[in-house]
């Protein structure tokens, strides 16, 4: 038995995985990884695999870089943790001082949450406190973009739109307005992206029209809906979101969890559409992929409604154990001074325009409805029948056999249902990239060659798929 086999048997035994169907490890082997360097992930037998998808978007400058490293090892001989309430330290206050200096203007007060779901819930949480502590009681519902996703703890669920995710749970969930999405996949025959987001903003601007008196907030994916697979829109729907905000007095919460620190081309996706949200969340790449943290910046405005004496109940009394944990802080740090120092994102237009070419010639592919790109994320989008974008029906998993292939020549590329992507770390080089794009080539061929029949459950939705 390889080594590989001994710490799959012992996995299988005690764990649950995320995201899983755990009967699909009868066929389809764990890999136990021993180690990690720079792009490359080791198994127990010695196998290296390409991380294509940033270990689920999170590691931007690479597995065991030394200079984070070297940052949270300083860290642990001084502090490993104290609670934030009531207590401080310097790496919270250093942190809080430089994501203050480098956001968008007018974002003067950083909240922190252990992970990305719990950020969103301190947003939808905070805005509501806020109307409540302005004597605007009615406003208490939440808009949301359809095919969005914002996590999967209960309230970042309810304004989410991604059937898989949310269908079992939806007795559970808080009540939203989905508007439709400016996704520009769906664009007509010759209109640009730019009409087209310009086009879908009156559905927004009909439903804050209608029922502005009873919404707090606004929630998106600024430029990319992520797990909704990697659709994308112009910034101009941002543009105009932010002013219809102000217009009818609703919040608006940039969820930049999975598109902030560089992805879309600029430290911030906001950035493009030159904005300033009312709350911003962060998280993933937030640590460099080191540990797990969120942070929730908002104004100074939405702060003050919340001060005042202990006795009128107006504080925001919500926490998280390891709120602001030093550990996480340093990784966090660390991981700025690389993009102050590295020029990081002016070395990833190049990576991202390798990334365009290398994948050009997808786009004549008989069964590659769309290559699309934003900055350092790029998306390959299988479909039955080109001409009309018919997707192939998600019980078929022809993601999956492109997964597959990729782990056997050596990468990790895990699509989200029949969307290839990469959102690789930015230490990649042009050259991988390149075997990344022959990898998901040859893989995008044997997964749209094969037969595949599926029996359907009845009554299946057919917006479901597989998650990647």
């Amino acid at each position: 038995m390889s080594r590989n086999q001994q710490w799959m048997e012992r996995d299988l035994a005690v764990l649950w995985h995320p995201c899983t169907q755990m009967k699909d490890h009868e066929q389809l082997p764990l890999i136990p990884i021993r180690r990690g360097e720079g792009v490359w992930l080791e198994d127990f037998d010695g196998k290296r695999y390409l991380d294509a998808v940033s270990s689920w978007w999170v590691n931007v400058f690479g597995h065991a870089n030394p200079r984070i490293g070297a940052r949270i090892k300083a860290q642990v001989d001084q502090l490993e943790h104290v609670m934030l309430a009531g207590f401080s330290h310097q790496p919270v206050i250093e942190l809080s001082e430089r994501l203050v200096a480098i956001t968008p203007p007018g974002l003067e007060r950083v909240f922190y949450a252990d992970n990305g779901s719990s950020g969103i819930e301190v947003a939808l949480k905070m805005s509501f406190h806020y109307w409540r502590n302005c004597g605007h009681e009615t406003k208490k519902r939440f808009v949301t973009l359809t095919n969005s996703y914002h996590g999967e703890t209960v309230a970042a669920m309810s304004v989410g739109d991604v059937a898989l995710f949310t269908d079992t749970y939806k007795p559970l969930l808080l009540d939203t307005f989905k508007v439709q999405s400016p996704d520009c996949y769906h664009r007509p025959e010759g209109v640009s992206w730019e009409a087209h987001s310009r086009t879908m903003f009156a559905h927004m601007e009909q439903t804050l029209a209608d029922h502005h008196g009873e919404i707090a907030a606004v929630i998106v994916e600024p430029l990319i809906q992520g797990a909704g697979g990697m659709r994308m829109y112009h910034p101009i729907y941002l543009t105009l979101l932010r002013e219809a905000c102000d217009r009818y007095q609703v919040h608006l919460i940039a969820d930049e969890i999975a598109v902030g620190f560089g992805r879309t081309g600029t430290l911030f996706a906001c950035e493009q559409a030159g904005i300033t949200p009312d709350f911003l969340c962060l998280s993933k790449a937030l640590t460099g992929g080191y540990l797990p943290m969120a942070a929730v910046l908002t104004t100074d405005s939405v702060y003050q409604a919340f001060y005042a004496d202990y006795a009128t109940l107006r504080a925001f009394l919500h926490s998280h154990t390891y709120t602001g944990n030093p550990l996480a802080c340093a990784a966090a740090l660390a991981t700025l001074d690389i993009f102050a120092e590295d020029n990081v994102i002016e070395a990833n237009r190049a990576l991202s325009a390798r990334m365009a070419s290398a994948t050009a010639h997808l786009r004549e592919h008989p069964h590659v409805a769309e290559v699309r790109q934003t900055g350092m994320a790029l998306a390959i989008e299988m479909v039955e029948d080109k001409a009309a974008k018919t997707p192939y029906p998600w019980q078929q998993r022809r993601g999956m056999a492109v997964y597959q292939h990729a782990l056997r020549r050596g990468a990790l590329l895990r699509p989200l249902g029949s969307v290839v992507y990469f959102l690789p770390p930015y230490v990649i080089t042009p050259e991988q990239i390149d075997f990344l794009a022959e990898v998901a080539t040859e893989g995008i061929d044997l997964a749209t060659r094969a037969r595949v029949s599926v029996a359907v459950p009845t009554g299946a939705p057919a917006e479901f798929r597989d998650p990647g």
